[in-house]
């Protein structure tokens, strides 16, 4: 079943992608699935955006290795941190990783990226509330270079909304 993010966002999808409901497309868990229809051969590049309530003390390289995990558990092969970065300020911490696995589709092998990007975010309507977003690009190592301006412009644009969802 589709979640609920801890915080309200905003966002823009740059164009050619479209929202999915979650549950329609097998991504049970997340709050949000935007497909890119025009780059699928076998595999359609995807966002998905989830999140929770973040700890005071939570490591944001402990969650990171924590996502590989998961993968490494649904991967066919090794997973590898192809690159691993801080992001953000004290006040707002983030983490951005790239992935380079494979997995089975169909029952065949798909070699695949994860850009995955951790943000920790304040409610603007109960500052005592932190969360933490995770915002998750997946797509063919084929499909990279085409979708990957479009997940850095989708990102320049999410921020925690002033509104009630």
């Amino acid at each position: 079943m589709a979640t609920q993010l801890p915080v309200p966002i905003e966002f823009r999808l740059p164009e050619g992608w479209r929202s999915a409901p979650p549950d329609e497309v097998g991504a049970p868990g997340v709050a949000f699935v935007a497909l890119h229809p025009a780059s699928s051969d076998g595999f359609t590049a995807n966002i998905t955006i989830s999140g929770r309530v973040r700890a005071d003390d939570e490591d944001l390289e402990t969650t990171g290795d924590e996502s590989v995990r998961r993968i490494e558990q649904q991967a066919t092969g090794e997973v590898t941190v192809r690159d691993r970065a801080r992001i953000g300020s004290a006040e707002s911490p983030g983490l951005t990783q790239m992935l380079d696995f494979e997995t089975a589709v169909d029952d065949r092998a798909l070699a695949l990226n994860q850009c995955q990007v951790y943000l920790s975010m304040q409610d603007i309507s109960d500052p005592g509330t932190r969360a933490l977003v995770e915002v998750v690009l997946t797509c063919t190592r084929a499909q990279l270079d085409t979708v990957i301006g479009d997940f850095r412009q989708f990102l320049t644009t999410l921020t925690v909304s002033r509104e009630e969802p």
